[in-house]
């Protein structure tokens, strides 16, 4: 998430919907606060990062038959009134939602794949702000510099556990997924 954008009006979650709805493809935007953030461009670490995630989930639902589906970055999560972020993977369960769903306000997992300009952002506010939705169980932030996943979980009192991993697996459970640190980074094979 970069600097606010040029729009200076503030927006709610809706107005922001309909706003981003008639952007051109290209850039991506997030709303904080009820203000506009364009997100920086990737780099190939972080695309390989969230594309991995993306397909452990994947395997994962389809393998263990779960009523959930993964999905990659490019789908808006309603945090409140005022903030809409788009995480790099999210995991929801339940019924299907139609094909034209644009917002997900019920994901049980999201993902944010931080970058050296976006980790405190990453690892501070949206943290705090993705747990304002009720849905969300589990926020995992993941360092591909660090090869390492700082995974957040509401318990069951609603207290926020967090925990450090460097290696071995993160249980995700509900819904029941685990994600293998082993093949979110792999080992650069000799050239």
């Amino acid at each position: 998430m970069g600097a606010p954008s040029k729009t200076d009006t503030r927006m709610t979650a809706e107005a922001f919907m309909t706003w981003y709805d008639m952007q051109p493809d290209g850039p991506r935007y997030e709303l904080l606060d009820g203000a506009v953030h364009k997100a920086e461009a990737e780099r190939l670490i972080h695309a390989r990062t969230k594309a991995r995630v993306h397909d452990q989930f994947v395997r994962q639902v389809e393998a263990r038959h779960l009523p959930c589906e993964a999905l990659p970055d490019g789908m808006a999560v309603h945090i409140d009134e005022e903030t809409v972020f788009e995480p790099d993977a999210l995991v929801r369960c339940g019924p299907p939602l139609p094909d034209d769903a644009t917002l997900i306000a019920d994901p049980l997992i999201v993902v944010e794949v931080a970058s050296p300009s976006t980790q405190r952002i990453d690892a501070v506010v949206k943290f705090t702000r993705y747990f304002r939705n009720p849905s969300i169980v589990h926020c995992l932030i993941v360092i591909p510099t660090a090869r390492s996943v700082i995974h957040h979980a509401r318990a069951v009192d609603g207290r926020i556990v967090s925990v450090g991993y460097e290696g071995g697996s993160v249980r995700l459970e509900p819904p029941g997924l685990d994600l293998d640190l082993a093949d979110l980074f792999p080992v650069a094979s000799a050239a």
